[in-house]
Formats: structure tokens, C-alpha cells, sequence
């Protein structure tokens, strides 16, 4: 089986040794990824924005993705996300969870992971 590595060269990738998304198997198994941004709806909308270079790069797109985790501090702010969710994902909605929990730093608000088919010559 072929494996393909891709990485967004984001400052955690080197300190904690993974990449942004691995490419193996007909998926994409994109790494946890959090934005920039004060709110949550900005962080969201940049940690979507990373995963989506990351589902390109991979030869993929929105409509590819299967799973989708989302974790956040606080649960409460989820809810302001939903509209950005359901504009990125659209007509293809992929199976989805929410988790409250603690993230790498304070200042993260949101960090969403993704699992997507790969195309057939990824």
C-alpha cells in the first residue's frame, strides 16, 4: 500500500512530529486542526480553510469527505458554527461527531479532524 504524506507546515507538525493529512488506503485522514482567529467562528472558518488546501492537495474536495470530528472547550459554542459547517459541506454532509474537551492551548476554540475518500490515483 502507498502512502502520502502531506503537511501545511504549521508550527505544531515539527514539535509534535505528524502531518496536516496522510493519504493511504483510498483515504484521507486529515490530522486535527485548529484556526486562527478570536472568535470561534473565525477559527473555525480557518481551520476549515487549512483542511480544505489539505483535501486538494490530495487530489479531493468537500463533497469526499465521510467523517468529520469536531472538538471543542465548550460546547455552548458549537452552535454559532453550524451555518459555516453547512455551507462548507453543502448537499454532501458527512457523518459527524462533537466532543467536548480540552485543546492543545487556551487560546483554541475549535479543532475539527476529518477522514475523506481519496481519489482512485491518490
Amino acid at each position: 500500500m502507498r502512502i502520502r504524506r502531506i503537511s501545511s507546515g504549521g508550527p505544531y507538525e515539527a514539535k509534535i512530529g505528524y502531518c496536516r493529512a496522510v493519504v493511504a488506503g483510498g483515504l484521507i485522514h486529515v490530522s486535527g486542526t485548529v484556526g486562527q482567529g478570536e472568535t470561534v467562528t473565525d477559527q473555525c472558518r480557518d481551520a476549515l480553510a487549512t483542511i480544505g488546501r489539505a483535501l486538494a492537495e490530495a487530489g479531493a474536495g468537500w463533497a469526499d469527505a465521510l467523517r468529520v470530528t469536531y472538538y471543542l472547550p465548550d460546547a455552548a459554542e458549537f452552535e454559532p458554527c453550524w451555518p459555516i459547517l453547512s455551507e462548507t459541506f453543502g448537499a454532501n454532509p458527512p457523518a459527524a461527531t462533537m466532543i467536548e474537551c480540552n485543546l492543545i492551548a487556551p487560546q483554541y476554540r475549535i479543532e475539527i479532524e476529518l477522514t475523506a475518500l481519496a481519489p482512485p490515483e491518490a
